[in-house]
């Protein structure tokens, strides 16, 4: 679907824009976390037109920002626009609508659809775009490094001390720079930050990285066993990225709002990065408590058929933080008759201060296949995801799946048949939606669950605006073993590259 808008009708921009509102309310298209492209002829204010311009980014949500100028503003958020030839696209969702089959209704009488007055307000007008404009969006974007070399855990060792961080560092700036189509690091963040914000990350302003310690409060801070949990490296790779684009290391915080945050993740981290911050469960050292609730933003209400669940509050490192990075582990839950997988939406149960309730009020009721209380068509990991603080924050999700498990508490998984050996991959997409649905798709593949539910909570978010799944609800999912890699997909751009030297 495009927005295309033909050539004659001239658009006022300026901060009263309520007809530019009405044209963009015509048709709900959405497309989170996808990519396009805008061209378009404009003349700025004093009558000399500028060149032609043609611009690749890398999300759909905000045109650009001169001061305060809104284009329009709509359900899923606001549309601005410049005074001058650069357009970047901030944060992931946008509210843009036009019909192709309206077109020559517009074009026939765009004052009366528009509303515009007789004469359109020389000295009202920021500056004249002169159409036409076309949005072309494509399909949101997953990437796959997957690099053999890059783990060599024997299954009795530590398991996260078999993790080679050179590897991973190659790895992490791969995978970003086919997600972004940037090199230099520079450029890969700034892509990112301008998610949330087109003139990019300042200092002050707060990253938040929500990491999956599941198990780590079985062993407390000091110690740690083989159960699959968040490894250090690819935090560390990350972190590494964003401080050669600028970032300083006090901004950056890591956390798991209601588990341990042990010695081993935290540690290797603080030998090169002291600054930054984690916060966590257990008292450990040098772990900043966690609250929740801190501002009324951070209040999740739940929309479940029965009334049962009561309001949640998510943690306030959220609602301190600029920027939020998610970074769920690939992971079966329970299987078919459970939680079929545990990925990237409910890594965000950890970003809640209670998870289970008394009676009904618990969360676990609603994700359970089993469960009475069960329903295909709604999800309470949808009313989190969607919560502000993580639906206008989330600028990356990166997925482990160095090892991987096959359960919630299991070891490591020291070999997938998919891949002849150890998962040895990472995943990156702005995309929630179709980054999960990759990862769903490869758990699939392995064996660990069927389809029958494993998608159902994919899309009931994709329903509710939050992005994009392969399939149908008859006929989830897509086929990421065929090759050629990408081929297997027509709603997701798939792109799975090997990293392995020799």
């Amino acid at each position: 679907m495009a927005l295309f808008i033909t050539q004659g009708l001239t658009i006022s921009l300026s901060k009263n824009l309520n007809s530019v509102s009405r044209l963009l309310g015509l048709v709900d298209a959405f497309f989170a976390g996808a990519s396009c492209r805008i061209s378009r002829d404009f003349q700025q204010p004093g009558g000399q037109a500028g060149q032609p311009t043609s611009h690749k980014i890398s999300t759909l949500f905000c045109v650009a920002q001169q001061g305060k100028d809104w284009i329009g503003k709509g359900k899923f958020g606001i549309i601005r626009a410049p005074m001058n030839k650069e357009t970047r696209f901030s944060r992931r969702k946008l509210l843009i609508g036009a019909a192709a089959a309206l077109g020559s209704m517009i074009l026939a009488r765009p004052r009366r659809w528009l509303g515009m007055p007789g004469a359109l307000a020389q000295d009202s007008m920021p500056y004249r775009i002169y159409l036409p404009i076309i949005v072309i969006p494509t399909k949101p974007r997953v990437v796959h490094v997957r690099d053999a070399g890059v783990t060599s855990w024997n299954g009795v060792d530590p398991f996260y001390e078999a993790v080679d961080q050179t590897v991973v560092d190659s790895m992490v700036q791969t995978g970003l720079q086919l997600l972004t189509g940037q090199s230099s690091w520079a450029d890969i963040w700034s892509t990112l930050f301008g998610r949330v914000h087109p003139e990019g990350y300042s200092a002050g302003q707060k990253i938040a990285l929500k990491v999956n310690l599941n198990n780590a409060s079985r062993y407390y801070c000091a110690t740690h066993g083989n159960l699959i949990d968040a490894l250090p490296q690819p935090i560390l790779a990350l972190i590494s990225g964003m401080i050669a684009a600028g970032v300083q290391p006090g901004d950056v915080t890591v956390y798991d709002s209601i588990r341990v945050i042990p010695s081993y993740l935290r540690d290797p981290i603080w030998m090169v990065y002291p600054g930054v911050k984690f916060v966590g469960t257990g008292s450990c050292p040098g772990v900043i408590p966690p609250g929740h609730g801190a501002d009324s933003s951070l209040r999740v209400s739940f929309s479940e058929p029965y009334g049962y669940l009561k309001d949640r509050q998510l943690a306030d490192v959220l609602y301190d933080a600029t920027y939020v990075i998610n970074m769920p582990i690939i992971k079966r839950h329970g299987g078919d008759g459970a939680n079929p997988v545990t990925l990237g939406f409910k890594n965000h149960f950890g970003s809640l201060g209670v998870i289970g309730g008394s009676g009904y009020d618990d969360l676990h009721y609603y994700i359970n296949t089993s469960s009475s209380l069960y329903r295909t068509t709604y999800s309470p990991l949808t009313d989190i995801y969607r919560n502000p603080n993580i639906l206008d924050k989330t600028i990356l999700i990166l997925g482990d799946g160095l090892y991987g498990g096959t359960g919630p508490s299991s070891p490591p998984i020291t070999s997938w048949s998919i891949f002849g050996g150890p998962g040895n991959s990472l995943f990156f997409g702005v995309d929630p939606v179709a980054t999960d649905c990759v990862m769903a798709d490869l758990i699939v593949a392995e064996g660990l669950v069927s389809k029958a539910h494993t998608y159902d909570y994919l899309f009931c978010a994709q329903e509710a605006g939050l992005g994009r799944c392969e399939g149908t609800r008859g006929d989830p999912g897509g086929a990421p073993l065929q090759t050629p890699y990408g081929s297997g997909y027509t709603a997701i751009e798939y792109i799975r590259v090997d990293t392995t030297s020799g």
